[in-house]
């Protein structure tokens, strides 16, 4: 049998518990303390949105992008949210695109829980590089996914492009 090592996931296996007992909104947080940000994730912030890696990745580079205020759906943006938000989806893209030179993007809004969303009251945009041929079965037959980066590495690579 292999064996695929993630050590970073214990952290999330042990919190289950205070997860089931109401999380706080990691986007808040993650808004709320700039000094944090190496911690947190956080790759940029423009105006009223910030990206930051997603903690629990599909793939290799995924990142979330996602406004400041606490809100729910895309209706509930105001014009300005929704410009900063569109603004920060495309510097995230590009960011990913001179970093790891993928085939392709998912990009996507999974907008209540019904729909897939994780944190279904705080909107939030999903963009994953991809590669041609890079889809296997593992997430399916094995429910594992393999990350060829660890999270760190991935944000002292990818946090610079964004300043330019």
């Amino acid at each position: 049998m292999e064996r695929l090592w993630a050590p970073w996931r214990m952290r999330y296996v042990a919190r289950a518990e205070e997860k089931a007992s109401g999380p706080r909104c990691f986007l808040c947080a993650g808004w709320a303390r700039p000094e944090d940000d190496r911690h947190s994730l956080v790759l940029a912030r423009a105006g009223t949105a910030l990206a930051l890696l997603n903690r629990y990745p599909y793939g290799a580079g995924h990142v979330l992008v996602a406004p400041a205020r606490h809100l729910a759906a895309c209706a509930d943006l105001s014009a300005a949210e929704a410009a900063d938000l569109w603004r920060l989806l495309t510097a995230t893209q590009q960011a990913l695109g001179l970093l790891m030179r993928p085939d392709g993007f998912n990009i996507g809004i999974n907008q209540g829980a019904a729909a897939g969303a994780g944190v279904a009251d705080h909107l939030h945009m999903h963009v994953v590089p991809r590669w041609a041929g890079d889809h296997n079965y593992m997430t399916v037959l094995a429910d594992a996914r393999v990350l060829p980066e660890a999270l760190d590495e991935t944000w002292r690579r990818l946090e610079p492009l964004y300043r330019g």
